[in-house]
């Protein structure tokens, strides 16, 4: 990791212990009150990535629609940089008073506590898991030039070439990263990983051809797709993205045991009062079912799916387990 990067990661970690000496009285004072009162000023929605992303996209949506049944601004704040662990550890360090939340990933939440030696902060530890978000479908997309028309004859021109291929991701540990090694891994190809600041900027030199391919998340490539900017070969998902009928999922394409869901959920730093966690994933599963917030998300390609606080909180210790595993055996590692 970049040593700039490593210094800023380990000054957020020791914020994190003064944030929480500072906000422990007050929050045990009186935790029966906290809900009633909350929210009395404008909530700070953190967003890992930079603009221009799926978990942007969402990110925005969903703010919107809390701020208007809070009766608050839910302010968004994009924290890009190191796979989503900049933005993550500076929530973790930061009060556990309900004022600051964390759209995380299967990256933050995921992939990111065993790819990087150490992301200064503790996945399980140091949030409370408040509600699940979205579920999405991640796509293998080429730019035009590649001459493989298929998975099968992309698996072949990289074996035939091995390393040439400059795959991009939205950052090391993201759910496109992560993909792609899976893909790697089954398939025994090797591609060269190029990680940027957020899945806008891959998608960007991918169109440009500065890089040849991608696995995206499928709501940001859809228009490239359909406009014929970048060719489709495959989703990462179990079943076929009904807005893409044509296109196999990979283990339909020849990649047996190939399934990757991506996904996003919100956090708060940990010690957050319970009644204020249920509180949120109440507004938030609100948010999410209304018809407004639905339409839009259905409009982006984005699966809403809503998870109670325990459930979702089982479902982030099992992710981080999976994903584990998958990276040991991968060999990737932060760049």
């Amino acid at each position: 990791m970049n040593p700039r990067i490593s210094l800023r990661l380990a000054m957020l970690g020791m914020k994190r212990v003064l944030a929480l000496s500072m906000a422990a009285t007050a929050v045990a004072a009186a935790p029966g009150l906290a809900a009633a009162a909350y929210p009395e000023r404008p909530i700070r929605y953190v967003i890992p990535f930079p603009p221009g992303g799926s978990t942007d996209t969402t990110g925005r949506i969903l703010a919107e629609a809390m701020s208007k049944i809070l009766g608050q601004p839910v302010v968004v704040e994009n924290r890009g940089g190191a796979g989503g662990n900049i933005g993550a550890a500076h929530v973790a360090g930061s009060p556990p008073d309900g004022y600051t939340l964390l759209q995380g990933t299967i990256g933050t939440h995921g992939i990111n506590p065993t790819l990087y030696e150490n992301p200064a902060f503790d996945a399980r530890k140091d949030f409370e898991p408040i509600a699940r978000m979205t579920a999405g479908t991640n796509v293998l997309v080429v730019n035009p030039s590649v001459p493989a028309k298929t998975v099968q004859e992309l698996i072949a021109w990289a074996k035939a070439n091995p390393g040439k291929l400059m795959m991009g991701s939205s950052g090391a540990g993201s759910s496109i990263h992560m993909s792609g090694e899976l893909f790697q891994v089954l398939t025994g190809t090797r591609f060269t990983h190029v990680p940027y600041r957020g899945g806008g900027p891959a998608m960007n030199d991918l169109l440009a051809g500065h890089i040849q391919l991608m696995f995206d998340n499928l709501n940001v490539s859809l228009p490239h797709i359909q406009a014929g900017k970048v060719r489709a070969l495959g989703v990462t998902s179990r079943n076929r993205a009904s807005v893409l009928p044509d296109v196999p999922t990979l283990m339909e394409a020849g990649v047996p045991g190939y399934e990757v869901t991506s996904w996003s959920g919100i956090f708060a730093p940990a010690g957050t009062p319970r009644p204020v966690v249920e509180k949120l994933n109440a507004v938030i599963n609100q948010a999410l079912a209304s018809d407004s917030v639905r339409e839009r998300f259905d409009e982006a390609g984005i699966q809403i799916d809503l998870m109670g606080v325990d459930q979702f909180k089982a479902f982030v210790d099992s992710e981080i387990d999976r994903w584990g595993d998958i990276v040991r055996k991968s060999g990737a590692k932060a760049q």
